[in-house]
C-alpha cells in the first residue's frame, strides 16, 4: 500500500509521563545548543490523558529535574500528602494499623503529592508544545517500520475506515509512515510494539520474566465531613485470600474526592477468581466504606501494571530505537510508584539521543550510551535497591515477605547480599478449574459495588464497532477446546470490562468478544493461559476517555 510519509529526527510513541518527559528534555537540550530538532509524539487516545490511569501518589523527583519551576508554571500538583497510613485487613470486617517502624520506608510518602496523572500529562503536553514538539492525539502507532538492515526506522499509524473483515469502507484513510532517526517506544505497560521489539531483538535474554498486576481505580465524590485532604491509606490482606496477592489504596485528593482502588497480582492461581469482583468486595470493608458511604462514584477504570522491577528489565535499546517507562517495566513496586521512574528513563533517553544526533549521526544505531547513563543514574540505584521486593512477596508470602522487605529496606537500604528472583510466568500459574474452589461473589448493591457494564459506562469507553477486532486470537478453537475445558475460560473473569463471554448455542459453546467494551488494560494479553490473545491498537481515539484519572 502506498502511504504518505513524514520525516522527523525523533518519533515518540505514547503521550504518557515517559514519552512526554522524553520530548520535553529533547527540546530543552536543542534550545540550549541552538539546535533545530523535529520531534513528534503520537498518542492513540482521543486526547492526551484520555488513556492515562494511575493511583496516584506522585514523587516529584524527576519533575524537579525536568522543570525546576514547575510550581510557577502551574503544574497540577495541588494536594500534598499530609497523612500516611498502612492497614492489614485481616478479615472482611477487622483491620490492624501497622506502626511506621514495621512499614518499609519505600512506602512512606513525605514530600509527595496526590495527583491526577491524566492532568499531569496534559500539563506536560502543554510544556512540550511550547518547546516545539508536535503532538498527534488519535493516531495509534500500529506497526514498526524497519530499515533494510533490520534497524528501526519509525512507525506506521493505524488505518482508519476498515470493516470487520479488514476491507476498505468509503471512509478509508490509510495510516502514515512516520520515519525517524530514532524512535522512542513509551506505550505504557505491555505495549504491543514494545512486546514485538523485545522478542525480535531478544532484549529480555537472561532476565526474569516480567510480572504484572491489574490495577483498578474509581473516583468518588464524598461527604465533605468525611474528607481528609492529603490522607493516603494503603492496605494489605483481605479480600485477596484466595491464593492471590496485591493491595488496596484510598487517597484523599482535592475537591472532596477520593481515589480508591485495588491491585491484584496477575500470578494468582485460581481460575475462578475475578479481580473486578474482588475490588467490589474491597469497598465494603469498614476501613474503606466509612469514607464512601453516602458518596457518589464518578469514574472507573483499570490498567495492567508491570511490577517485575529490576530483575525483569530488558535491554532497552536496539538499532534505531529505545523502550522507556512502563513499556520497559521501570516501575518501583516497592514504592508502588512508576511515574517518576518512567519520566527519568525518558529524560535519560533524550540525553542519549540528542548526543548522537548533534554529532551528525543519521540514525539507526544502537544507543549503547543509554545503558551507561542508566547505570550512573539514581533510577538504577532506586530500582536495584528494591530488586527483591516483589520476589520476596511471591516466594515467602505477604507476612514473611513483608517482614523481609521491612528489614531489607529500613535497616539495609536494599543492600542485603541476596538476589531473589521469580522466574515463573504469571499466565503459567493457573491451576485447573476442577482443582480450584469456585468463588461465589455477592451481587452488587449499586451503592458501594457495581457490575462491569455499569462501570465501563463511567470510563467513557467507545470504539467504532465496524472495524477489525483488535483482540486477535492465534487459534479460534483454543478458548473452547482448551481454556473452557481446563480453566472454565478465565477471560470471562479476569477481564475488567466484560469483553469476553461464553455463549451456549445449539452448535455448542462459543467465545464472544465484545471488543467495543475494551478499556485497553492488556490483562487478556498477559493472563490468557494459552497465550492465544494478542492485543493490538484499534482505530485512533478508540478506548476509554478518562477525564482526570
Amino acid at each position: 500500500m502506498e502511504r504518505e510519509s513524514m520525516d522527523f529526527d525523533v518519533v515518540i510513541v505514547g503521550a504518557g509521563p515517559s514519552g512526554l518527559a522524553t520530548a520535553c528534555r529533547l527540546m530543552q537540550l536543542a534550545k540550549e545548543k541552538d539546535q533545530e530538532l523535529l520531534v513528534c509524539v503520537v498518542e492513540k487516545g482521543s486526547e492526551v490523558g484520555a488513556h492515562i490511569l494511575s493511583g496516584a501518589v506522585f514523587e516529584p523527583r524527576a519533575l524537579n529535574e525536568l522543570f525546576p519551576d514547575w510550581q510557577e508554571k502551574g503544574a497540577p500538583l495541588n494536594t500534598k500528602v499530609t497523612g500516611d497510613d498502612l492497614y492489614l485487613l485481616n478479615s472482611e470486617s477487622n483491620s490492624i494499623k501497622l506502626p511506621n517502624i514495621s512499614v518499609p520506608k519505600t512506602m512512606h510518602n513525605d514530600g509527595n503529592y496526590i495527583v491526577s496523572m491524566g492532568n499531569v500529562c496534559r500539563w506536560l503536553a502543554e510544556q512540550a508544545e511550547e518547546l516545539g514538539v508536535e503532538i498527534f492525539p488519535g493516531f495509534p502507532a500500529h506497526e514498526v517500520l524497519y530499515n533494510d538492515d533490520g534497524s528501526v526506522a519509525g512507525i506506521i499509524t493505524g488505518d482508519m475506515g476498515l470493516d470487520v473483515n479488514g476491507k476498505e469502507k468509503d471512509s478509508f484513510v490509510p495510516g502514515m509512515e512516520l520515519r525517524a532517526k530514532y524512535t522512542v517506544f513509551a506505550e505504557g505497560c505491555r505495549g504491543h510494539l514494545g512486546k514485538e521489539l523485545i522478542s525480535k531483538f531478544n532484549l529480555d535474554e537472561g532476565v526474569s520474566p516480567q510480572h504484572y498486576g491489574l490495577g483498578f481505580k474509581e473516583i468518588w465524590d464524598i461527604d465533605p465531613a468525611k474528607h481528609q485532604e492529603g490522607l493516603v491509606v494503603h492496605t494489605a490482606g483481605w479480600p485477596l485470600d484466595q491464593g492471590a496477592t496485591g493491595g488496596g489504596y484510598l487517597y484523599h485528593a482535592e475537591n472532596n474526592q477520593v481515589f480508591v482502588g485495588l491491585i491484584v497480582d496477575l500470578n494468582y492461581s485460581n481460575p475462578h477468581l475475578s479481580p473486578f469482583d474482588e475490588f467490589q468486595r474491597y469497598k465494603h470493608h469498614p476501613k474503606i466504606s466509612q469514607y464512601l458511604e453516602g458518596g457518589k462514584r464518578v469514574s472507573y477504570g483499570a490498567r495492567a501494571m508491570a511490577k517485575g522491577g529490576f530483575n525483569s528489565l530488558p535491554k532497552m535499546t536496539m538499532p534505531g530505537g529505545i523502550i522507556v517507562g512502563c513499556d520497559a517495566g521501570t516501575i518501583n513496586f516497592a514504592k508502588i510508584k512508576g511515574n517518576h521512574t518512567a519520566m527519568k528513563s525518558g529524560m535519560l533517553a533524550a540525553e542519549s539521543i540528542f548526543q548522537v544526533i548533534v554529532s551528525g549521526d543519521e540514525g539507526g544505531k544502537d544507543l549503547a550510551d543509554y545503558t551507561e547513563r542508566f547505570k550512573d543514574s539514581w533510577l538504577y540505584d532506586e530500582l536495584y535497591s528494591s530488586r527483591n521486593f516483589g520476589p520476596a512477596m511471591h516466594k515467602f508470602g505477604m507476612t514473611l515477605g513483608g517482614a523481609y522487605n521491612t528489614i531489607d529496606q529500613n535497616l539495609f537500604n536494599g543492600k542485603l547480599p541476596f538476589n531473589l528472583k521469580d522466574d515463573t510466568l504469571d499466565h503459567d500459574q493457573l491451576k485447573l478449574a476442577s482443582e480450584s474452589a469456585v468463588i461465589n461473589y455477592p451481587k452488587p448493591d449499586n451503592k458501594l459495588s457495581f457490575d462491569k457494564l455499569t462501570s465501563v459506562f463511567l470510563s467513557n469507553t467507545n470504539h467504532e464497532e465496524e472495524q477489525p477486532c483488535h483482540l486477535r486470537l492465534t487459534d479460534v478453537d483454543v478458548p473452547i477446546t482448551v481454556n473452557l475445558a481446563k480453566y472454565a475460560e478465565p477471560a470471562q473473569r479476569y477481564c475488567p470490562a466484560g469483553v469476553y463471554e461464553i455463549e451456549s448455542t445449539e452448535q455448542g459453546d462459543k467465545l464472544v468478544i465484545n471488543a467495543q467494551n475494551c478499556i485497553h488494560c492488556k490483562t487478556c494479553d498477559i493472563k490468557d493461559p494459552s497465550q492465544n490473545i494478542t492485543w493490538v491498537t484499534p482505530e485512533g481515539t478508540g478506548g476509554p476517555n478518562y477525564p482526570n484519572m
